[in-house]
């Protein structure tokens, strides 16, 4: 950007946002639309956030954290015009694919009697019982879907939040008593519990239990596990439930689609902005303080009546505040604030498609366009956390790989490919001793991926021209995710809903009168959704009409 177009200091805004990741944006796109004057500052030099597309080898783009799309909220795609700005999402050909240790393979989708006839080839039983189990889910995600656009009662003394607390047990009070149990139970028990009540066939099992560590450092058999994969089931693509896609041009797509619409509703983007602190001043009558505006690390000040954080809440409460602008209870609560996906993220460039050794009931290469999930049962991926609570690292991680290339050629030269990796477990925390900025560390992580990738792709690394890698310290240090944490927090029990994040301010309000979080670090929590942006916008235009802005 050009400094000499740059806001001077002193200039004044009704509302600045701190951080232009995609819930960001779509936070200032809702508050644009009511006519507010409203200045995003973005430390990268894009918008975005871990939502990007950059190039990592020469002549080969991709997302370069999040890397799928499935769980942003159709009604921002429609509010916000996404389609006319460009975004254009492509469903998977095939939904997943596990190679499994037998050398045979697992196949989900496209139809849901593709996955049946499937099933069917390990277990005529697990056959029988899935739809059954897709309905319970079914209740469990409409009831999700519910939750995940409303705010959560904060203050039951407020009339609004008795209401939706009565209005929650009224919703969970109409449905029968077994699908009441059912749901207490996803809600609270672990994957892996459920999945073996329900299920014989370890494919099968291991295809849902994935879901439950993505972006979780835990084993699909901790307590609470089995929420975190209803928290990955409640997206769509495209009006159909359930599947997973490609945004064409990457993750990047998105994030460019929703800046493009905030600046044609006039919203100021400024990126290599950091924010170095937000400026308070003392209320009269309490000890509390009232957030006024923010500092760039450029010394220039932007004012406004309103300041939103986009990120998560260490970073934003911690770094950006002294210990006297908080509660001490509040600094103490955020200081605790589990962390830590245990996430590695690697893309590589490929001269060649994948040729796996798994033999496929399938003649199609549908699969070669799925996600490719490399953790063939539960007990491997509860392995795989053992290993790197005990060691740092898994010695067979759980990996996803997925090739977009197969789906939309602008990523690479013509012929050749990219393909995601999303690894799991590694530490943030790295062995005693060692340290994520030690190169050896980083090649042990990385040959113990590739090893696992070569069990099951003989043309592997003849294929390989080259890799990006994102160790937990990276995607902390490169995208403000505290710990490496894709959610800006773990989705356990203690850290949801109205305890998001925490108990008296999950209504995306904070200690800090006219201080507010729109990231994933709110409720509903992390994945490309635009929901904790849009539902804090809304809090934001309320108090604005009740304190005339």
């Amino acid at each position: 950007m050009n400094t000499s177009s740059r806001k001077p200091s002193g200039e004044k805004f009704d509302a600045v946002i701190i951080g232009g990741g995609h819930n960001g944006l779509v936070c200032a796109c809702y508050l644009a639309c009511a006519g507010w004057k409203v200045g995003v500052f973005e430390r990268r030099e894009r918008v975005g956030g871990a939502a990007v597309t950059e190039e990592f080898w020469p002549g080969f783009r991709n997302s370069s954290a999040s890397y799928t799309v499935s769980l942003l909220d159709p009604e921002i795609i429609r509010d916000l015009h996404l389609a006319a700005h460009g975004l254009r999402i492509l469903t998977r050909p095939m939904q997943n694919f596990l190679p499994l240790e037998q050398g045979d393979s697992f196949s989900a989708g496209p139809s849901v009697a593709d996955t049946l006839a499937e099933v069917r080839r390990f277990s005529a039983r697990d056959a029988a019982r899935l739809p059954e189990f897709n309905e319970m889910l079914g209740h469990a995600l409409t009831l999700l879907r519910h939750l995940l656009k409303r705010t959560p009662p904060t203050d039951l003394q407020r009339g609004r939040d008795l209401w939706e607390a009565l209005r929650f047990g009224w919703e969970l009070r109409a449905l029968p008593l077994r699908v009441q149990r059912e749901l207490h139970e996803l809600f609270t028990r672990s994957a892996g519990e459920i999945l073996d009540h329900w299920f014989e066939s370890a494919p099968l099992k291991a295809l849902y239990g994935f879901d439950s560590v993505v972006g979780n450092y835990a084993s699909p058999y901790t307590p609470g596990s089995a929420y975190v994969l209803l928290h990955h089931a409640f997206g769509e693509v495209n009006g159909q439930p359930g599947l997973w896609g490609h945004a064409v041009g990457g993750m990047g797509a998105i994030s460019d689609a929703i800046a493009a619409e905030a600046r044609a509703l006039g919203v100021y983007i400024e990126c290599d902005a950091p924010v170095s602190r937000i400026l308070t001043r003392p209320t009269r009558g309490s000890s509390a303080y009232a957030a006024i505006g923010i500092e760039l690390a450029d010394g220039r000040q932007m004012l406004a009546s309103r300041v939103v954080g986009n990120l998560g809440p260490k970073p934003l409460f911690l770094n950006l505040l002294s210990a006297d602008e908080l509660p001490k209870d509040f600094r103490e609560h955020i200081e605790r604030w589990r962390v830590g996906s245990a996430t590695l993220r690697m893309n590589l460039a490929l001269s060649e498609l994948p040729q796996f050794a798994a033999k496929r009931s399938r003649t199609d290469t549908h699969h070669l366009g799925a996600g490719i999930i490399i953790a063939p049962s539960l007990g491997y991926m509860d392995r795989a956390y053992a290993e790197a609570r005990l060691q740092g690292l898994s010695s067979e991680p759980i990996i996803e790989m997925l090739i977009p290339s197969t789906l939309d050629d602008s990523l690479a030269p013509q012929g050749q490919h990219v393909a995601s990796l999303f690894c799991q477990h590694f530490d943030y925390h790295a062995p005693a001793g060692r340290s994520w900025l030690d190169e050896d560390l980083r090649t042990e992580a990385v040959t113990r991926i590739f090893t696992q990738l070569e069990r099951h792709i003989p043309n592997f690394r003849r294929s390989l021209l080259g890799y990006s890698l994102l160790t937990p310290l990276d995607l902390e240090t490169r995208f403000a995710l505290a710990g490496g944490d894709i959610f800006h927090g773990a989705l356990g029990l203690d850290q949801l809903w109205a305890a998001r994040p925490a108990l008296g301010f999950a209504d995306y309000r904070s200690p800090v009168h006219g201080l507010y979080l729109c990231g994933a670090g709110a409720h509903p929590g992390g994945g490309v959704t635009g929901l904790p942006g849009r539902n804090a916008a809304r809090e934001i235009l309320r108090d604005g009409r009740s304190r005339g802005r």
